[in-house]
């Protein structure tokens, strides 16, 4: 009998050592959300961790503890049994990567609310934790005022959107102390990625209405702007930036900009404005380098990609462009500057319905050069100016001819096919009078009318290069070799 109740006991503590354990490991499981300032969010499907759920006797004032993440549970006591090391493989550990939802902080996402403030101060709270994650969740639309968010935060920052965010319904709902220039911009952010399955809306169609480029005015006269519609989203002076999956739709202007940035991967980005929206590019990007954009479809009314001065080392792959103005470089050396493009590569793309194909565009006057640029394996359908390097740039018929130029150099064109519209020679260079385009690569180019006959043949002025392969149509115009004399070449060095 004391044999029976002595092994009865060994047995009870080994229950319940056991459940002790288990508790300690269970409570490294849990989800960090700021208690809502408007009620309790009942809904919600995952509570706060009741290791430090606020104990309901406690003084309001009390402090909360000082480390909110839990260390790994303490080793075992020697009488537990011995266990794996690694008992819950999935286990997220130290779980620093904590979810701040902004209904948690006051949101109230009815798509009418004003939620500006949770935003900010879901941003303050995630910006201080490493590997968080703001969370605008699904089924919610939630609207933002002109916002900067801005770091340094903590690494491995995510922005997720599931839902819906908009700005205010345009010009006259549009805070009068806010910019107008632009909507959400990130700032002075490292390792940071806006991600999520859902939809940035622009609500652009009342912006779009106003006079945004210059127009005709009384008795034949030309006003101009304003020009004061935001940008939607930027990103500037930062770096190591992932934006994947989200859709971004009918934007007031750019949809979204890179400035002054270094390391930018976007991937399965979907970008629709309708055609005839003025001035919303895609993705724009500028004093950028190191940039990467795949696998992603974009409809608009300006370029799909336009890459500005001071870009270097961007490859894009797998893009769906149109109808559009195409995928652009430039437009460069605007009021005399000095612009530095280089080694820029598109390939296996298709760009559909467009005014422009792959386009590179300067104005008169400015220095600096273009370089490094490759177009390969570019699927044209029913595309307007299909291959076009402008350099006469100009927005009015009032630009006056200048000297100077941008020098456009080593351009590669390989293996672009498919249909152009007839109202435009499928291929135009057309070059500075003083500043030619030398080493341009033509092979594999096929391009047939897509209804009717080829009007105009190619067009080429002081432009030289090689065809490796005859194109279609046939391109007598491109002169061979290089120019005798490019005069003040310190001037186009970058």
């Amino acid at each position: 009998m004391d044999l029976a109740r002595g092994f009865l006991f060994i047995l009870i503590l080994v229950i319940l050592s056991l459940h002790h354990y288990s508790s300690s490991v269970n409570a490294r499981y849990h989800y960090h959300k700021k208690q809502k300032e408007k009620g309790t969010n009942i809904d919600s499907p995952v509570s706060p961790s009741p290791v430090y759920a606020p104990d309901p006797s406690s003084p309001v004032d009390e402090p909360a503890p000082q480390d909110p993440v839990p260390s790994t549970p303490a080793d075992p006591p020697s009488n537990s049994p011995s266990i794996p090391s690694d008992p819950y493989p999935n286990d997220p550990g130290d779980t620093s990567d904590c979810i701040f939802d902004v209904t948690s902080f006051g949101a109230v996402g009815d798509g009418s609310s004003d939620d500006t403030a949770a935003f900010r101060k879901a941003w303050k709270a995630a910006c201080a934790v490493e590997s968080a994650t703001i969370l605008a969740p699904s089924d919610e639309a939630f609207i933002i005022t002109s916002t900067i968010f801005s770091g340094p935060c903590k690494p491995g920052l995510v922005f997720q959107v599931d839902g819906v965010l908009m700005p205010p319904d345009g010009p006259d709902f549009w805070p009068k102390a806010d910019s107008r220039k632009q909507w959400l911009v990130f700032y002075r952010l490292d390792d940071i990625k806006l991600t999520g399955n859902g939809i940035v809306e622009g609500n652009g169609q009342k912006w779009w209405e106003l006079p945004c480029k210059p127009h005709r005015g009384p008795n034949g006269s030309t006003l101009p702007g304003p020009c004061d519609s935001p940008a939607m989203i930027r990103f500037f002076m930062s770096s190591n930036l992932v934006v994947s999956g989200i859709r971004i739709q009918n934007s007031p202007q750019f949809h979204m900009k890179f400035d002054g940035c270094e390391g930018v991967l976007i991937e399965k980005l979907s970008i629709f404005t309708p055609k005839l929206s003025p001035n919303t590019d895609g993705i724009h990007i500028e004093n950028t380098k190191s940039v990467g954009i795949y696998n992603s479809m974009i409809s608009n009314g300006d370029d799909c990609i336009s890459i500005g001065p001071g870009s270097s080392n961007v490859d894009i792959e797998g893009v769906t462009c149109g109808p559009s103005h195409g995928i652009s470089i430039g437009s460069l050396g605007v009021h005399n500057s000095k612009a530095c493009v280089s080694n820029i590569t598109v390939r296996n793309a298709v760009i559909r319905e467009s005014d422009n194909g792959v386009r590179i565009k300067t104005w008169q006057g400015g220095t600096g050069s273009v370089s490094g640029i490759s177009f390969e394996n570019i699927q044209m359908e029913n595309v307007r100016n299909c291959i076009i390097v402008d350099q006469y740039y100009c927005l009015t018929k009032a630009c006056l001819n200048q000297t100077s130029a941008v020098y456009v150099t080593d351009v590669q064109y390989r293996n672009i096919k498919g249909t152009y519209d007839v109202r435009s020679t499928p291929i135009h260079f057309a070059c500075s009078d003083t500043v030619a385009c030398t080493n341009i690569t033509m092979a594999e180019v096929e391009l047939l009318p897509q209804e009717g006959e080829l009007v105009d043949d190619p067009f080429c002025w002081n432009a030289y290069g090689i065809e490796e392969t005859l194109t279609i149509p046939p391109i007598g115009c491109l002169q061979e070799g290089i120019p005798q004399t490019i005069t003040e070449t310190s001037k186009y060095s970058c």
